[in-house]
């Protein structure tokens, strides 16, 4: 297939810069995300301190430059790895909506990551062979038919892409050149803003919001260009410990205590219809995903989601029953459980009160030529955290799919549309003033 030098479908955007006018020039988000995959940017668990690795300060430093380059000039990266900026108003005597725009830095360490070697393909359907026996095949992945006749940037098998979530920050960051390059595109009072550790859970935790200075928000973190996600899970962590009695096992009988069995026992006692590979839409799971131990001690980690509320507390206190009946077989102290509560559904404080930003990214997808879509998300978004802490803050597609895998993509033609469908946020909050 042919390759990086026969990406087919132009955008507007990009005619717009064939015409020699005022877009001439500008970086397409997928050329961005090109160079952005060079950046070795993985998070990692357990760390104390942010960012979690150094690796996303190089980034981070990168990108506040970057901005700085087509016209951020307040662009800079605080203590904690956070990149801000903001983008005035053009519009005379505004009072409107203050709009932040993010997407985080760090990609997941759950696929290889390290050295990724990017192309672009042009796709005509059917398979795809990406590199050491690699293939991103249509019949697991359906949604690839209407890809076909597009150009899609993968890596060679070895690694995943990273386009979750590099190809949000290049989307971002087109926008932003389009938008300081052409004055007569409108636009409210924008706040742009990189965050660190998402994928560790703690990307929204240091995040200034007085600093920020916006009214609502919109993560791009979500895959197919057009969703408009506003529901997660609710989400906690399970964190087990088992105690086991290790003597001789040539004199066991009676005394030994394996912990590595009591460990197996208790995931085998979580119910098999709910677990990750047996579910879908809104039905929510337990995850045993990992364990590690001896026969003296062992340690199982465990993820409990739910879109319900009800049902979320319902999965904890079967843990809390599980390891309480647990401990009176075998002695008290023999499980120690402890749960913590990770994020919440970001519905509760989106709808009803925020329907306006589920509105407006609407009918910025529509303008960006496709067609909208809300599922709901089974995982978390920094936007979740964000709802909660006071900051409603929906989640956008970025044009890509089969994120924190080898098997990752984007789409050339759908990251331009992610563009103009953030041009078209910009000039709604510059037109509904307050």
């Amino acid at each position: 297939m042919k390759k990086e030098n026969s990406v087919r479908t132009e955008s507007r955007e990009h005619r717009m810069r064939k015409g020699g006018n005022k877009m001439e020039n500008i970086t397409r988000p997928y050329e961005r995300l090109l160079r952005y995959t060079r950046y070795e940017t993985a998070s990692r668990e357990g760390v104390e301190k942010s960012p979690s690795t150094d690796s996303q300060l190089v980034f981070a430093r990168a990108l506040a430059e970057e901005l700085r380059a087509i016209g951020v000039g307040d662009a800079a990266v605080d203590e904690n790895g956070y990149v801000y900026g903001s983008i005035p108003s053009n519009v005379p005597g505004w009072k409107g909506t203050t709009i932040a725009l993010l997407a985080h830095m760090d990609v997941s360490a759950a696929s290889p990551c390290e050295n990724a070697h990017p192309r672009v393909e042009a796709y005509a359907g059917g398979d795809l062979p990406l590199g050491g026996g690699v293939v991103l095949r249509e019949s697991d992945f359906p949604e690839l038919s209407r890809y076909a006749g597009k150009s899609l940037v993968v890596t060679d098998g070895s690694t995943l892409l990273g386009a979750d979530d590099k190809a949000g920050i290049a989307e971002i960051m087109t926008m932003a050149e389009r938008l300081l390059r052409d004055d007569t595109l409108p636009r409210g009072d924008l706040r742009i803003c990189f965050t660190p550790d998402e994928e560790i859970g703690s990307g929204a935790e240091l995040l200034d919001l007085a600093r920020l200075g916006a009214d609502a928000a919109y993560t791009l973190d979500g895959e197919a260009f057009g969703g408009v996600e506003y529901e997660t899970f609710n989400a906690a962590d399970a964190k087990l410990r088992f105690f086991g009695v290790s003597v001789h096992p040539g004199s066991a009988k009676g005394v030994l205590r394996n912990a590595v069995l009591m460990a197996a026992e208790f995931i085998d006692a979580l119910p098999r219809d709910q677990f990750p590979e047996t579910t879908e839409g809104y039905e929510g799971y337990f995850f045993a995903e990992g364990l590690a131990g001896t026969v003296e001690s062992a340690e199982l980690h465990c993820l409990i989601r739910d879109h319900d509320a009800e049902k979320f507390a319902a999965r904890k206190a079967f843990l809390q029953e599980l390891a309480a009946k647990m401990n009176q077989k075998y002695g008290p102290g023999a499980v120690e459980l402890t749960l913590t509560d990770s994020y919440y559904n970001m519905r509760e404080k989106l709808l009803p009160a925020h329907q306006d930003l589920i509105d407006a990214a609407y009918a910025a997808v529509r303008a960006a030529g496709g067609q909208p879509f809300s599922l709901p998300v089974r995982g978390g978004t920094d936007g979740a955290r964000l709802s909660f802490r006071g900051l409603p803050c929906p989640n956008l597609g970025t044009g890509g799919g089969n994120y924190h895998s080898r098997l990752e993509y984007a789409c050339v033609e759908d990251m331009d549309r992610c563009v103009d469908m953030l041009v078209e946020i910009a000039a709604h909050y510059a037109k509904n003033q307050a």
